[in-house]
């Protein structure tokens, strides 16, 4: 988000080759360090990321709805609000669109929605690690920890290097030691941008554009793949003049198939209908 013109960002550093380790505020059990069992983490990476292959394609195929509410608050009163509600579909060529169902005037009065805004609610909310994307990131297995009712496998990733004009996630995975996919993220998207490059604290710039820490749960479409359902932010901006408390939650719902002739394969086979697995609980029955 970028602040209004008439006040400037404070540029947090950012550390372009080292990781930095997020605060997870999750409803989930203890860390278990120890290695895994029967497994390396490297292979466990490895078949990670070819389901998440398998998923970006799949994903391509669904039709859903995506509902975005932004909102700055002053203290617990909410003091504006971006909405924008879109259906994701596909025409009678089969090419993919979005129709924009909901858009009510925005009232933002702090901030204003930059371009880079709008790309990662599209592209890294629901972030997707495939196996071409593995030589971009450092990733590290820091343990093993129970989400509800899935034992899953824990990573924390960050971007190799920054290049100019392009988007990463750096934060935190949890991915499922059955299904090998990944059930939830924690993090933010980097880098945050001074005058549409990289922040530092020697290079601050007039126009500062900040991104806040979000966590995005999945759960089973088709009973195989964790497609993502529910995303929530709940940060502070640090503006140079004043924070700003920023609040954001994007659904996406009534995920289907396009096409009675599609075909979505899953490990070499056409995707069956399954029986239901462990799942998640619902992201609104959590304690926030």
């Amino acid at each position: 988000m970028k602040r209004l013109p008439g006040s400037l960002l404070f540029c947090l550093t950012l550390l372009v080759c080292a990781f930095t380790v997020l605060p997870v505020v999750a409803q989930e059990g203890p860390l278990d360090t120890a290695p895994p069992k029967d497994i390396t983490p490297d292979e466990i990476i490895k078949r990670f990321a070819a389901k998440e292959t398998e998923f970006a394609k799949a994903r391509e195929n669904y039709t859903y709805r995506q509902d975005v509410k932004v909102q700055t608050l002053e203290g617990d009163t909410v003091d504006g609000e971006y909405r924008e509600v879109f259906d994701v579909l596909f025409d009678d060529k089969g090419k993919r669109l979005e129709n924009v169902v909901f858009a009510p005037q925005s009232n933002l009065t702090k901030i204003y929605m930059s371009q880079e805004d709008f790309d990662d609610i599209r592209h890294k909310l629901p972030f997707v690690l495939t196996t071409n994307d593995l030589p971009v990131y450092n990733i590290l297995y820091v343990g093993q920890q129970q989400e509800d009712e899935l034992h899953c496998y824990v990573f924390d990733i960050a971007p190799k290097k920054i290049e100019e004009k392009k988007r990463y996630f750096q934060g935190r995975v949890w991915v499922d030691d059955h299904d090998f996919q990944i059930v939830k993220t924690y993090g933010k998207t980097v880098p945050d941008l001074c005058n549409n490059h990289p922040c530092s604290e020697k290079k601050r710039g007039d126009q500062e554009n900040l991104f806040p820490k979000f966590t995005t749960w999945r759960q089973q479409i088709d009973g195989l793949y964790w497609f993502p359902v529910y995303t929530k932010a709940d940060d502070e901006l640090h503006f140079k003049t004043e924070d700003v408390h920023i609040k954001e939650i994007v659904k996406y719902e009534d995920y289907k198939r396009f096409g009675t002739n599609t075909k979505i394969l899953f490990e070499g086979k056409e995707l069956p209908k399954d029986e239901p697995k462990p799942n998640q609980k619902p992201p609104e029955e959590k304690k926030q």
